[in-house]
């Protein structure tokens, strides 16, 4: 039997999402005496067949190979590579994404307009702004 966090990683979903399946009903698990939530791994496999249906781009395995789980799939809008550093702008569902990196990571990457990636996002700090008149 698996915490929700194990399972979560091998759904390659994050914590929050899998407490809403639970929570839902989505997802099936058994209580300890103390109230925690167990999943047997029978009860991931369909979760698991049908992520291995979907096209690689969209599917979740990839994810599972990688640590941070705040991944956007996306496509390079554009990409400047001026000394050190690159920026790389991505088209990720109905928003964009600009990233930073190393001019030797974009380049060992071989990124290029057009190309299909992902935005892994690892952040301990999120800035809000409101958009709305302050009256």
């Amino acid at each position: 039997m698996l915490t929700p966090r194990e399972a979560a990683r091998m759904l390659g979903i994050s914590y929050p999402s899998i407490k809403q399946w639970i929570l839902s009903g989505k997802l099936k698990t058994a209580q300890t005496p103390g109230g925690h939530h167990r999943i047997s791994e029978a009860s991931l496999k369909p979760f698991l067949a049908k992520d291995n249906t979907k096209p690689a781009a969209s599917s979740r395995a990839r994810f599972r190979k990688v640590s941070g789980r705040n991944q956007i799939a996306g496509k390079v809008i554009s990409i400047r590579i001026e000394g050190l550093m690159a920026e790389v702008v991505m088209a990720c569902e109905s928003s964009q994404i600009t990233a930073i990196i190393t001019a030797s990571a974009a380049k060992e990457l071989q990124l290029k307009k057009g190309d299909a990636v992902a935005a892994l996002i690892k952040s301990t700090d999120v800035m809000v702004e409101r958009l709305d008149d302050i009256s």
